[in-house]
Order: structure tokens, then sequence, then C-alpha cells
């Protein structure tokens, strides 16, 4: 009882229903479509998606939930993910509200019926890749930190086998289609600045890792790449 009251606090229920409902729900908000078939797909795979890797990662790991609930309230996050932790929610919540926008005015682009299916499947497997990284690691935090007090050590399973930051590598997948199943040109820039962000938090968390987590540099020899297997 004591964790799930820890889980459910307030603010964690405020910040679940805004970012979780409300923020993947913003283009048929903003646009008033209620009959845009493609936004409700995005918003589907986001609110369910949430749900079911939340639902399943609680069931293994229940102290990452509270873990995680405390994003923004840690007490050692390395300094620059201060910043860049933010950023990146800001530019990943700007993406639905630039495509309400530009659905309510435009819209800027009517992408084929493939592209849009071939879409979907990419941020289907994304999402996929990102929850079974959840699911498989219990230090897998909002913010990047060295978890000492949860017994902090490296995760090699799962999909660690094959990069080591697959959670971004999900997102990495998922962020450059959704423009395209929202028909939003302008979405795109919003985007690209979200993608940065991933490769540039992705070089500073390893780099952290390796100097302040046991094992890690062991780990980072044996699963070479950091996001994208034969390239980087």
């Amino acid at each position: 009882m004591a964790k799930t009251e820890k889980i459910l606090t307030p603010r964690t229920f405020i910040m679940v229903f805004f970012f979780i409902i409300i923020v993947p729900m913003l283009p048929l908000i903003i646009s008033w479509h209620w009959g845009w078939w493609e936004a409700w797909v995005y918003a589907g795979i986001n609110i369910f998606g949430f749900i079911i890797s939340r639902y399943l990662a609680g069931r293994k790991n229940p102290d990452l939930l509270i873990e995680r609930g405390q994003f923004l309230q840690h007490q050692n996050p390395e300094p620059w993910d201060k910043t860049l932790s933010p950023l990146l929610g800001l530019f990943g919540g700007l993406v639905p509200i630039v495509a309400g926008l530009d659905a309510r005015f435009g819209p800027s682009a009517q992408f084929e019926l493939w592209i849009k299916i071939l879409a979907i499947l990419v941020i289907l497997a994304g999402h996929s890749l990102g929850s079974y990284a959840l699911i498989a690691n219990r230090f897998f935090s909002g913010m990047v930190r060295i978890q000492t007090e949860r017994g902090h050590h490296v995760i090699d399973t799962g999909p660690y086998r094959w990069v080591r930051h697959p959670g971004y590598a999900g997102a990495l997948m998922t962020y450059p289609v959704i423009p395209l199943l929202l028909d939003s040109w302008w979405a795109f820039i919003p985007e690209v600045l979200a993608i940065a962000i991933i490769f540039i938090r992705t070089k500073l968390e390893d780099q952290a890792l390796q100097e302040k987590l046991e094992g890690y540099q062991e780990y980072a020899q044996r699963v070479r790449y950091r996001l994208i297997p034969g390239v980087w």
C-alpha cells in the first residue's frame, strides 16, 4: 500500500493525465477535426502504449514507477540533464501542437495512405523497443543520474544486448515519422530539434555512465553501439 501511495501522488496523477492523456489528444483538440483518424491513431498508440508499458514495468519493478514519478525532483541528476530532459519534453510536446495548428489552418501536406501505414508500423516498432527497454531496465529513470540508493548497476539483458541506449533508439525511430502520419511539414521543425537533443543526451549520458557506473566501460566494449547498430 505504501508503494502505491508513493506512486499515486497528486503531482504524479496530474503529470500523467496531462502528458499522457491531454498532450496526445492535442491534434484533435486544437484542430477540432474529430473525424481525423490519423490523430486518433496517434493518440491511441501513445495512451495505450503508456498504460501497457507501465503496467508491465510496474509488475516487474514497482519502484521504477516511483523513480520516474519523481521527474525533476531528484537530488543528484547530471547538471546538464536539468536542461536537456525538459527540452526534450518541450520539443516532443510541440509536435502535436504544431500538427494540430497545421490541420486547423492547412494542412501543409497530404501524404499517401501507404506512407501513413508505414509510419504507423514504425511508430509501433519504436514504442515497442522503448517499452522493452523500460521493462528490462529497473533503472530507466526520467533523469540521467547514478541511482546509488537503488543499487544501480549495469543492465545488459533484453534490448541492451543490441545497443547501449535502446530507449533513445526507440524514440529515434518514432519521432521522424509522426509528421508523416499527421500530414504536417511544420511538425518536422520540433521533431528535428528533439532528435538533436536525443543525440546530445545519449552522448553525454554514455560519458557519465562510463565515468561513474562500475562495469559500464566493460559493457561498452561488449556492446559497441550507442543508438544505431553498425553506425553509432
